[in-house]
């Protein structure tokens, strides 16, 4: 195998325990705009207009914070695997039903999507805490806009 073209500021250890961290939730992230995208297109309902746009909202954070915890890995050496394979095998995130979906149901799912997403990356922010402030920093900002989206999703149903 060639040597790594990239070289990491953190001890070998550190970058593969980073590493994994960051695998876990590239891979989480991209599923979860995946799944936004799945409701997207099959949400029906009285308040079908909003929840569309909201999916728009999740599927845009997602998908930025995927690209920003892919290249945190590329920067410390690490290759990002986002391929369809590795998400279909490896998601922590709950499935969501296909075809048409109400808008409550689509409400309920995001929202336990989102609670068992934020409950993993609570426990990567501490297992980052001691190899890699920078990434854990990472971490602690894509886990506040989380929270939020669970909030706002949270209140819908409310």
């Amino acid at each position: 195998m060639a040597k790594n073209p990239i070289t990491s500021p953190l001890a070998d250890g550190d970058r593969d325990a980073v590493g994994a961290v960051l695998q876990a939730t590239l891979v989480d992230l991209v599923d979860l705009s995946l799944i936004g995208k799945q409701a997207h297109w099959n949400v029906i309902g009285k308040n079908f207009r909003s929840v569309h746009l909201q999916l728009d909202e999740l599927v845009l954070m997602a998908r930025n914070a995927a690209d920003q915890v892919a290249e945190r890995a590329a920067a410390l050496g690490v290759t990002p695997n986002g391929t369809a394979k590795t998400i279909a095998a490896s998601s922590g995130v709950p499935e969501i039903e296909t075809g048409w979906l109400r808008e409550e149901q689509v409400v309920t799912a995001i929202t336990s999507s989102l609670a068992s997403l934020i409950s993993r990356m609570r426990a990567r922010i501490d297992e980052t805490d001691k190899p890699d402030l920078v990434t854990q920093d990472l971490l602690i900002g894509i886990t506040q806009q989380l929270e939020q989206a669970h909030w706002m999703w949270q209140a819908q149903a409310a």
